[in-house]
């Protein structure tokens, strides 16, 4: 089963980047030269940047997202470690989630395996973020759902989930390699989230702007996303406003 494997971030400081991930964050070196959590999961790549890192919503590029057992463990070991972190709240039927940023800039969001209010009470491993965090979204944005809707199907990738967010002008698309079954054959069925936020593999959230300009890659030589690649295909993921390029991966 092909998987997303490699997401690359190019950054002024590579190798402190890399030490925020694993000694912070608790990812660890894997076989195949990334750092991450488990093989099932994608695994970062730090490239080193001629320029500063300088987010914009019109980037390809939005964050990553760590899915955690338990958001507040998660919230309190990284206040711990020195690290300002936004208050965990259930964003309205999307997701209970907070927000924080690594040593360059980038956002990363934690979103916990169930909303609100809804978690099971049993114990975490206090040792791991959040109780056991697992590198769960890629976030990529765009203005056109359709054409990347289209490819995602030609690649093998199954939807998962469509999140209509009220108010805030765009609509997430979520889509993984799997044979799973969502829990509602319905995309759009809420009971499909919580379900999506403990999947054991990293899945691809598409964030399309309603009234947004066309998207735009990251310049040359600067600091952001340069491309995710994806094993078991000749694919890889580029921040070209998600052009494909065949290269054996």
């Amino acid at each position: 089963m092909p998987r997303i494997d490699q997401i690359t971030l190019r950054c002024r400081d590579p190798q402190a980047q890399q030490r925020f991930y694993v000694d912070v964050l608790g990812m660890v070196g894997r076989n195949d030269g990334t750092i991450g959590y488990r093989d099932e999961e994608a695994g970062l790549v730090f490239e080193l940047a001629e320029k500063p890192y300088q987010p914009s919503n019109q980037d390809v590029y939005w964050k990553i997202a760590l899915a955690v057992p338990n958001i507040e463990l998660a919230c309190d070991q990284l206040h711990r470690k020195g690290v300002q972190v936004g208050a965990a709240r259930q964003f309205q039927d999307i997701g209970y989630l907070a927000h924080f940023q690594d040593p360059e800039g980038f956002t990363i969001e934690l979103i916990e395996h169930w909303f609100k209010g809804n978690r099971p009470d049993q114990q975490h491993d206090t040792a791991r973020l959040g109780g056991g965090a697992t590198l769960n979204l890629l976030t990529l944005r765009t203005h056109d759902i359709a054409a990347i809707h289209k490819s995602c199907l030609d690649w093998g990738m199954t939807p998962l989930s469509v999140q209509h967010v009220h108010g805030f002008g765009f609509t997430l698309y979520f889509y993984a390699f799997t044979d799973e079954h969502r829990p509602n054959p319905d995309l759009t069925a809420v009971e499909n989230r919580e379900w999506l936020y403990q999947r054991p593999y990293t899945v691809l959230e598409i964030q399309e702007m309603e009234e947004a300009p066309q998207m735009h890659p990251t310049p040359d030589g600067a600091a952001g996303y340069a491309g995710a690649k994806f094993a078991g295909m000749v694919r890889e993921l580029l921040p070209n406003a998600l052009q494909i390029s065949a290269k054996t991966l």
